[in-house]
């Protein structure tokens, strides 16, 4: 149980970014009535940028 818990908060903040960060800017681009680039939807924008952000937080250790 606790080896499975390690692996889950390693991998918790790339969750973050594709669960809760993606929506959060699909969210706010419908909200303002923003266009996602390249015909694409703005949920598949937003994962372009929670995904690989989430990613670097996981590999770095830290968001910034």
């Amino acid at each position: 149980m606790e080896l499975a818990l390690k692996k889950l908060f390693y991998v918790m903040p790339f969750l973050f970014g594709i669960g809760f960060i993606a929506p959060l800017i699909a969210q706010t681009m419908a909200y303002w009535d923003i266009a996602a680039p390249l015909g694409m939807s703005r949920i598949a924008f937003g994962l372009m940028i929670g995904a690989p952000w989430g990613l670097y937080a996981m590999l770095r250790g830290r968001w910034i």
